[in-house]
């Protein structure tokens, strides 16, 4: 089930999607005392974050992680973990825990038994906010990645993959769909006209293969769908 929530521009789609995710983050804490957030990398979710990180609750009880992370030390312009400290985890934020996606290694299959085995502490995810690429993907789940099957499989028990795509410059791991799908608040935050019909041409496309973001659309629990031109 997905539902659609319209904005009126990108800044109330950013500060309205913060509060909500605050709230829900509020409701976790309540009810266990603890919370886990997962958030999507690049630049368009960066005033949401920034938004969020204000947000007046118990941050030192919640677990923050990335949807997916780009190989790299936080020392590259493209990582996430880099962005994610400059918007999110600061002000009240933080205090929050980082759920680290990175380790130094040679490659990110050296590294993903120590990084699957902490994260696993944090699921499932109370909240998750991913985005979509214009060719449908969503975290790092690309059409055409080496480990796409895996990763999309709804019987895996694996909680973080590699990925390596021919869009993708550098290695990845991204959260696999049983994780993301698992989320008890699930959140999807497009802007542009681009994005809309990228998204209007995944809802027509049957195989999640060729639409990975097709994996959250019937999640457990319902897909909100935020989008601003």
């Amino acid at each position: 089930m997905t539902v659609t929530v319209h904005y009126p521009d990108r800044h109330a789609l950013m500060t309205g999607l913060a509060g909500l995710i605050a709230d829900q983050l509020r409701e976790a804490l309540n009810a266990k005392g603890k919370a886990s957030l997962a958030v999507p990398g690049g630049t368009t979710p960066a005033l949401f974050l920034s938004a969020l990180s204000i947000a007046d609750l118990d941050w030192s009880k919640v677990a923050v992680m990335l949807t997916d992370e780009r190989f790299v030390p936080e020392t590259s312009d493209r990582s996430n973990t880099r962005l994610l400290r400059e918007t999110l985890l600061k002000n009240n934020a933080a205090k929050a825990n980082l759920i680290p996606f990175y380790t130094s290694a040679d490659q990110p299959e050296d590294v993903l038994d120590q990084l699957s085995a902490t994260i696993a502490k944090s699921l499932p995810l109370d909240v998750a906010v991913l985005g979509m690429g214009d060719d449908m993907h969503t975290a790092s789940i690309f059409p055409g990645a080496d480990r796409l099957t895996e990763a999309l499989d709804p019987a895996s028990t694996a909680i973080l993959l590699p990925m390596r795509a021919p869009s993708a410059p550098e290695p990845r791991l991204t959260l696999t769909a049983p994780v993301l799908r698992a989320a008890n608040h699930l959140h999807l935050l497009i802007t542009g006209t681009a994005k809309k019909a990228a998204l209007e041409k995944a809802m027509s496309t049957p195989d999640t293969k060729d639409a990975p973001v097709r994996i959250l659309f019937d999640a457990i629990h319902p897909l909100h769908i935020h989008y601003a031109d």
